[in-house]
């Protein structure tokens, strides 16, 4: 996974860069941990909704910062703020699952 991870970030900075995207390193950033996201999921681990989760920090940050240029943005924020709550519940109740499973 960190291998390519690496390689995913590496070649997604120069494609952004090529489109002179803003905030290119949180940029960079949210196609890193999206992408550790999905890994995750797709290997069913329990640890995909704390990279979804440190996804949705970055994206409030980007987000954020382009509510400061333009307040009509801040219900995209207000909306991964919300993202940010339910994959930490999610995180939470997956571990409580696996524990009740344990048990039997």
């Amino acid at each position: 996974m960190l291998i390519v991870t690496v390689i995913v970030t590496v070649l997604f900075y120069f494609i952004l860069s090529f489109f002179n995207t803003a905030n290119i390193v949180p940029g960079t950033l949210s196609v890193t941990t999206s992408f550790i996201a999905v890994y995750l999921t797709f290997r069913r681990s329990p640890y995909f909704a704390l990279a979804y989760a440190a996804n949705d920090i970055v994206l409030i940050l980007l987000w954020t910062l382009a509510s400061a240029e333009d307040t009509k943005y801040i219900s995209v924020t207000v909306c991964f703020t919300v993202f940010l709550v339910n994959d930490l519940y999610g995180f939470y109740n997956w571990l409580k699952m696996k524990k009740r499973q344990a048990v039997r």
